[in-house]
């Protein structure tokens, strides 16, 4: 059975949409994991690719960004520990599987079913989330932490709390990469494109951040701005922030 409120849209590729009104929920609530992947296989796609393509109407999109991050040299190192804050369906986590060969891929997501989806397919490890951070993960001892289409969905608060821990976590030389709706992703026509388009329950989700706040918070943490460009979020964009950690 379908959670209540879930509602099934005809995409403009033919295929059916399946997500829930509930922008404000966890992964789970907004894509449900059964019915998500049923449309998926019902597409003929991975569940990845059918998010890109048919769910935000963006293909390539989740491509693109690994494409940027392997250009600027992110998995050249060989990342050996990696962490994911919210990797959800895991179609970040597949691919970046495809461009390193981590000893260890740990998980933090708060939905269940993905999580346990993620752990029975990637061999991943999934942390505990009940307490809202990465307290299982020690300090200075991941290569690679990374959180795609996270921090637009949250308060400024929340995702400043996983700033303070993704750098704590990271050792020295390691790398910090996200997405965050920040004022670049934000002139005029865009927000009025997201004011008139969002829909219901757009009212807490797209959230922006400050970028300069991000950085300098950051910059405070020994963990200083190594590069940026922006991706496809449906109609706009977010932008991806990629840091370094003195050694």
């Amino acid at each position: 059975m379908l959670k209540s409120g879930l509602k099934r849209l005809l995409g403009r590729t033919g295929f059916d949409i399946v997500r829930s009104t509930n922008n404000r929920g966890g992964v789970d609530d907004f894509l449900p994991f059964e019915a998500t992947m049923r449309a998926a296989r019902s597409a003929g796609l991975s569940v990845g690719d059918y998010l890109d393509e048919v769910m935000n109407g963006t293909p390539g999109a989740t491509q693109s960004t690994i494409d940027e991050l392997r250009d600027l040299g992110v998995f050249a190192s060989g990342p050996r520990t990696v962490l994911e804050i919210g990797p959800g369906s895991g179609r970040y986590l597949e691919k970046t599987l495809k461009e390193c060969a981590p000893d260890r891929y740990e998980i933090y997501e708060t939905a269940k079913p993905w999580a346990d989806y993620l752990v029975e397919t990637f061999d991943v490890v999934a942390q505990p989330t009940g307490a809202g951070d990465l307290a299982s993960t020690p300090d200075d001892s991941v290569d690679l932490v990374q959180a795609h289409k996270v921090f637009n969905t949250v308060t400024f608060l929340v995702a400043a709390r996983y700033f303070f821990e993704m750098a704590r976590v990271t050792r020295p030389g390691g790398r910090i990469v996200f997405d965050a709706m920040t004022e670049t992703c934000l002139d005029p026509a865009t927000v009025r494109d997201w004011a008139g388009k969002g829909g219901p329950g757009h009212d807490s989700y797209p959230a922006a951040l400050p970028r300069q706040a991000c950085v300098d918070l950051f910059r405070h943490l020994g963990c200083g701005l190594e590069a940026s460009f922006t991706a496809p979020l449906g109609f706009a964009s977010t932008e991806v922030l990629v840091f370094t950690k003195a050694s």
